[in-house]
């Protein structure tokens, strides 16, 4: 299957990537990335819970079955395969996991010479498995938020820690967590999150707004992020009673889906800021674009992130981002002319930088010169470099 390798060379080569879905950074760094290979194929496992155990056990999710197959590249195939599922039987779901890939590879005469996975549980294991049978090297993105990481750090599966050891290199998509990591393995590459430019593009800000029926006298602040406690919307909501305070011209849009909605809901009903705090419900990807544009500023109040894609799709559109010092957006956001950051849970700190940022002149040129970096076909690149390292110690 993986025959002798020339450095560098991949025109004649077959990616295997292995994810728990087929959305935004994963289909949008796998569209970049096809260009460099003759073929891509994307295994995305699909879990089957008996009917009678969907009933039972309610709390059991599954998120694996996303997938957005439309406008992707003609080398890029992408399979599903079904396997069994059962709620807290964990190892035998992976034994199920690994044996339905095994069963697609040699059904579809699969052929590879890498394999990326995404996630380290339980992608990056089940890539280690099909190194060891297939003697094919592994690559392993760590998109993990810090919080979610350090459980796997801390935790007793050993499984999680032999997916790192026996990966031929890891990706970090921060800076900060490396020393964890190189404490299991040596080769560790720290390469960022990225954005489509064909999708996040500067836009007429009042056409935008039209468009989206948002008024023109108002200071504008965006977030776009599930609602969920990790992404601290309600610090963003306390911070909010602070700045209108100070200024009366500014509307906040909090756009996306989750099981804190109602409690968000009720806050902002609480503390009498529902003429500043609109929820827009899901955005669909596109519209995207003209909601970025239609902002003056993004604002993601997270507690913990990996590095959230959604940073450098603002800084795409050439917004300033007000973020919190989590992750790797101190490692982008290193200057004052490209947004704002302060310590995650504190909504005064949070209120500060807004209203800095609502009173500074911002240069949209000079964002978007630096966003250009991290589009996905500059992020590619580095990718290909991890790759190239890795294959050339398999020649």
């Amino acid at each position: 299957m993986m025959g002798k390798r020339e450095r560098g060379n991949f025109r004649d080569k077959k990616l295997l990537v292995i994810s728990p879905h087929f959305l935004t950074f994963v289909k949008d760094q796998v569209t970049s990335l096809s260009s460099y290979f003759n073929e891509i194929v994307v295994v995305v496992p699909l879990p089957h819970i008996p009917k009678i155990l969907q009933k039972s056990i309610k709390r059991f999710k599954i998120y694996s079955w996303r997938i957005d197959a439309e406008n992707i590249p003609q080398n890029v195939k992408i399979y599903t395969p079904k396997h069994l599922a059962l709620p807290l039987l964990k190892n035998l779901n992976l034994r199920f996991t690994i044996r339905s890939i095994n069963k697609l590879i040699q059904k579809e005469n699969l052929e590879f010479d890498l394999i990326h996975a995404h996630f380290t549980w339980p992608e990056g294991y089940v890539g280690a498995k099909l190194k060891e049978k297939y003697g094919t090297p592994l690559v392993i993105t760590v998109h993990e938020n810090r919080k979610w990481l350090l459980q796997e750090y801390n935790s007793n599966e050993q499984k999680i820690h032999l997916a790192w050891e026996k990966a031929n290199a890891i990706i970090r998509v921060n800076k900060i967590d490396m020393p964890l990591l190189k404490k299991f393995n040596k080769n560790i590459y720290s390469v960022p999150n990225g954005f489509a430019e064909d999708k996040f593009y500067p836009l007429d800000k009042r056409e935008c707004r039209d468009k989206l029926k948002i008024p023109l006298d108002k200071k504008i602040l965006l977030t776009v992020a599930v609602l969920e406690k990790k992404k601290g919307h309600k610090y963003a909501i306390e911070a909010m009673k602070e700045v209108v305070k100070r200024r009366k011209d500014v509307l906040y849009f909090i756009g996306g889906s989750g099981p804190l909605k109602s409690k968000l809901l009720s806050r902002v009903n609480k503390d009498g800021l529902y003429d500043y705090i609109k929820f827009t419900g899901f955005i669909p990807n596109e519209e995207m674009n003209l909601w970025m544009n239609a902002c003056d500023l993004f604002v993601l109040p997270s507690l913990s992130e990996g590095n959230p894609t959604v940073m450098f799709e603002c800084l795409g559109c050439g917004k300033p981002f007000i973020g919190t010092k989590v992750g790797g957006e101190p490692d982008i956001i290193t200057s004052d002319d490209y947004g704002l950051l302060c310590e995650p849970a504190s909504p005064e700190e949070l209120a500060e930088k807004i209203l800095i940022a609502l009173d500074k002149e911002w240069d949209e040129e000079y964002i978007l010169n630096y966003a250009k970096q991290f589009t996905w076909e500059n992020i590619a690149k580095e990718i290909i470099g991890v790759y190239k390292e890795v294959m050339k110690d398999e020649t």
